[in-house]
């Protein structure tokens, strides 16, 4: 798919990272140079520290759906200062997304429609002298997204480049079950998994979930005041996939599981299904 040119910016910028807001702070003393007052939008600054994968998916379900051409600066960058890149994405719905090239712009890349990724360099960017190596998002990234939102293409800021793909493993579905992968704990010590939750049958009240060796029953819900206080529940995610609660608790704690453990799913066969070989 060719890049397409011409779409207008939304005047929006987004700031997602791991950084904190004292780092935060920082970023936005650039930005605010540029950006006009209001269209300078946080989305969180305080996703789990060095937690690429994980930074990766929540950022793609809190930035796909602002408006088109919307400017997404992401800092989660455990590699800064080393060999990886300080990249711009121009996103075939006009977008960009500014960040370091770790495979966390990825998913939000693949949700915008894809895009053609530049190098950024620094000699482009008119940016003042950076202070050291270790904080890109103000030296290098908040200078991209100044230029982009003053309305420079990403292609002036540096020579076209690939950008790396986040190598996950696929969930699997199966005839009575998933296998799949814890990719968030969220504050509340819910688990989201990246198995969708229109795989799990409309007639299942309960299901079995097996995390870091041990099987528990898991009570098949739509609410967590419907699961019941204190019990381990399943139920569809905001993010359109299974999580594991507790009825205000801790899954986290209950299952002493985290980010990146895989978790195995298995539900009873609906009837209509019985008999049938797969």
């Amino acid at each position: 798919m060719a890049h397409r040119t011409g779409r207008r910016r939304s005047g929006l910028v987004t700031l997602a990272g791991d950084l904190g807001w004292a780092y935060a702070a920082q970023l936005k003393a650039v930005l605010v140079r540029t950006v006009a007052p209001g269209r300078l939008i946080d989305l969180a600054h305080d996703l789990p520290a060095h937690r690429v994968g994980e930074a990766a998916f929540v950022v793609r379900a809190m930035a796909q759906r602002f408006p088109a051409g919307t400017i997404h600066v992401v800092v989660v960058d455990p590699g800064v200062g080393g060999r990886r890149a300080p990249i711009a994405i121009a996103c075939h719905d006009g977008s960009a997304l500014v960040g370091p090239d770790n495979g966390v712009l990825a998913p939000l890349v693949e949700a915008l429609g894809g895009g053609v990724a530049y190098r950024l360099d620094p000699q482009r960017l008119h940016a003042p002298a950076r202070v050291g190596t270790t904080f890109d998002g103000r030296d290098l990234f908040a200078p991209a997204a100044a230029r982009l939102a003053a309305g420079a293409r990403a292609a002036a800021l540096g020579p076209r480049t690939s950008f790396r793909r986040l190598d996950l493993p696929p969930p699997v579905r199966r005839r009575a079950g998933a296998v799949g992968t814890v990719v968030h704990a969220d504050r509340f010590g819910n688990l989201i998994t990246d198995i969708p939750t229109g795989w799990v049958p409309g007639s299942v009240r309960g299901l079995s979930s097996r995390v870091r060796g041990r099987t528990r029953a898991v009570r098949w819900t739509t609410s967590y005041e419907a699961g019941g206080r204190g019990r381990l529940l399943g139920l569809g995610s905001s993010f359109g996939t299974v999580e594991l609660a507790v009825g205000e608790g801790r899954a986290a704690d209950r299952l002493g599981a985290g980010t990146g453990d895989r978790v195995r799913l298995a539900w009873p066969v609906p009837r209509s299904r019985r008999g049938v070989k797969r």
